[in-house]
């Protein structure tokens, strides 16, 4: 018997994930060891092997492998003998677009010089491909992209194309968890009004919770073949301004309102990446039928049954804006 044990657990394919102790990559890796099923290993990706996350996620059953995605051979290393590679890239960390794409192309390499039979890439649109460079309709910025953070990552795509790997392309949305730890919550004003502020006019944003993209990640792995070839948009929830405003009005308890804001007023902030953030808000708003399209709620949940709407995830996390 315990020879068969052994024999089974060896079968068991293994997902590599990137970006382990993150948002997206956290999220995928907690949804692997969650499975009772065991249906996948999980081989945790980080850079810092011995951070307190890491460790958390090693006593939980991951194996941890130290990783620079900077660092070719590192990520080389990293992808031996796994079934699936979770790809993502870290723009905020670094702000640069060409280190972004380097980045994704020495993951595909890696993928298939591993052989992996099933790639998922964390990726955007590139808005170029909308609102080309000599368009008016919003600033050029690094004098060769409208949005970097998300042109970089679409342009990104052909890197898995060209090599013929079996890729799925996630198209993910807009992070509530950014209320939180990106400066976005409600913000008390002079007047002492409490706000949230966005340039969406009117129109609806897709977004969800970031461990919840990594749990749709599972959902793709789980489901394999069907979705190789793909492209899937996720999401949690479509809503407006004013939508977000009243459930944090009604899970704060006190009165939050939508500051809609024009997109050049947004880029004017001044705050590191706001031009950027500001050409993204205007493309979800003026690109806004295409964009919610692109990401359909009932495909999100047959991915991730337990995925959360907005007023869950601010119940859950209410006290991270009690001292707003």
């Amino acid at each position: 018997m315990a020879g068969y044990v052994a024999r089974s657990m060896a079968d068991v394919k293994t997902i590599a994930v990137v970006g382990s102790t993150g948002a997206q990559g956290g999220g995928l890796v907690r949804a692997i060891l969650d499975d009772p099923k065991g249906t996948f290993k999980v081989r945790a990706l980080t850079r810092d092997g011995n951070s307190e996350k890491a460790r958390t996620l090693m006593s939980a059953g991951a194996e941890i492998v130290p990783t620079d995605i900077d660092d070719a051979e590192s990520v080389r290393r990293a992808f031996e003998d796994a079934y699936g590679v979770y790809c993502v890239t870290f723009y905020w960390d670094h702000m640069s677009p060409e280190k972004e794409l380097q980045q994704a192309r020495d993951m595909a390499e890696a993928a298939k010089a591993a052989g992996v039979q099933h790639v998922v890439w964390s990726t955007l649109e590139d808005t170029r491909l909308r609102v080309p460079l000599e368009s008016n309709q919003m600033p050029t910025l690094m004098g060769k992209y409208k949005t970097p953070h998300l042109d970089a990552k679409g342009e990104a795509n052909h890197f898995f194309t060209d090599l013929g790997l079996p890729v799925t392309f996630l198209l993910t949305s807009f992070y509530w968890d950014n209320f939180i730890h990106f400066g976005m919550g409600p913000a008390k004003g002079p007047d002492g009004r409490y706000d949230i502020t966005l340039p969406m006019g009117d129109k609806p944003l897709p977004g969800m919770a970031a461990e919840d993209i990594g749990r749709c990640a599972f959902g793709l792995f789980m489901q394999g073949d069907s979705w190789k070839g793909q492209t899937v948009g996720v999401a949690g929830e479509h809503l407006t301004g004013d939508e977000m405003a009243a459930a944090f009005s009604d899970v704060l308890g006190r009165e939050v309102l939508y500051n809609a804001v024009s997109p050049e007023t947004y880029r004017g902030f001044g705050f590191p990446g706001a031009d950027d953030l500001g050409n993204m808000f205007q493309y979800k708003r003026d690109f806004n039928d295409e964009y919610c399209a692109a990401r359909s709620l009932d495909v999100s949940r047959s991915l991730n049954p337990n995925l959360q709407t907005f007023r869950e995830w601010l119940a859950a996390n209410r006290s991270a804006f009690d001292q707003a």
